[in-house]
């Protein structure tokens, strides 16, 4: 830890907290990433499990050595909810007193790529480790074909996402579609009928979860009103300078990401329209959306608890303890803030950050 510590450019006892502590605050998310960073780059192990290396003992019959493969977006770019997600399951597996051999990120496993292809990043990918991988977790949507080339390379495999596998592997799951239709019922129920999404569209469960939603409610959809974005604060930006200038707006808005939403939230105090406030919502509930203003009204989803299921679900398997494939539903929940009026009341709210 004192070798983290330095290398992070923080204390000791700010280190162990955050290696220590899923839920602790820390000073940044950047403090964070860097501690992570630095513990991955050292290979980091508990005490315990460093003495059991040693002598061969341990919680388990042994020390197991996992692999994390993210497929949304390159690591500079991360998903903010990615990042918390991927920092919850290291905490978990420190805990554990497993060893993370190795983080991948490439966003090629999320989309149907050539098997040659994936082949051949999988073989660059396990051929440079030192020691073989008991187990793998995909952070993020993948490919079916990518996940049948990947159980070649590893058997004991469990994905934590919003999108499901439909039981290709073990998974732990917030159901991007009842995410959407909580979402998109709040702002039914406030009033609105022209709302808009903004946010991944093609195979993404939380778009088709907007759709039913409106379908349900027998409000038609209009095109228009779709955006396609990537989860970056400035595609939010991007989306609502597109709207302030198209003669025809939504009056609400659906963001898959919270991130977006950040975005879109900050145009609005740049520019200080007076003439249109829609009404937004997203999904996630990072940490950033809890300190907008005004407070982001978000589908919330238990990152802490989807980290830790995530690992007994895989020590599980890899101990024996299961062989069918499991599936674990977690339930998200509508944290209802400010950023959300009634469709009457929406030119009322001010924005700003």
């Amino acid at each position: 830890m004192k070798k983290i510590a330095e290398l992070a450019g923080v204390s000791i006892s700010t280190v162990s907290r955050v290696l220590n502590q899923p839920d602790y605050k820390c000073a940044s998310s950047e403090v964070r990433d860097r501690i992570f960073q630095a513990a991955r780059q050292l290979h980091y192990v508990p005490n315990e499990a460093a003495r059991n290396l040693k002598k061969g003992t341990g919680k388990q019959d042994r020390i197991f050595y996992l692999g994390i493969l993210m497929t949304r977006g390159e690591k500079q770019e991360l998903d903010p909810f990615f990042r918390e997600l991927l920092h919850g399951i290291e905490v978990e597996i420190h805990r554990n007193l497993c060893l993370l051999s190795a983080v991948w990120y490439d966003a090629a496993f999320s989309e149907h790529s050539r098997p040659e292809r994936l082949e051949e990043k999988l073989e660059t990918m396990f051929s440079g480790l030192a020691q073989k991988l008991d187990g793998c977790i995909i952070i993020g949507r993948c490919d079916r074909e990518a996940i049948q080339k990947l159980k070649q390379y590893c058997k004991n495999i469990v994905s934590v996402n919003r999108n499901s596998t439909n039981y290709q592997v073990d998974e732990v799951l917030c159901d991007g579609k009842k995410i959407a239709e909580l979402a998109v019922e709040h702002l039914i129920g406030l009033g609105h009928r022209d709302i808009g999404y903004a946010g991944a569209c093609r195979e993404e469960a939380r778009f088709r979860g907007y759709q039913q939603t409106l379908e349900k409610y027998h409000i038609p959809i209009q095109t228009e009103f779709i955006r396609e974005a990537e989860a970056r604060e400035e595609e939010g930006v991007r989306l609502m300078e597109e709207m302030l200038h198209s003669s025809y707006v939504p009056t609400a808005i659906y963001c898959a990401n919270d991130i977006i939403a950040v975005g879109m939230l900050k145009y609005l105090n740049q520019v200080k329209n007076r003439y249109y406030s829609p009404a937004i919502i997203s999904s996630d509930d990072i940490e950033e959306a809890q300190y907008t203003t005004p407070m982001l009204t978000a589908v919330h989803l238990p990152v802490q608890e989807m980290a830790r299921y995530t690992l007994q679900i895989l020590l599980d398997r890899m101990n024996g303890g299961h062989k069918s494939i499991l599936r674990m539903e977690i339930e998200c929940t509508l944290v209802i803030r400010e950023s959300c009026s009634r469709v009457e009341n929406a030119m009322e709210c001010e924005y700003y950050i």
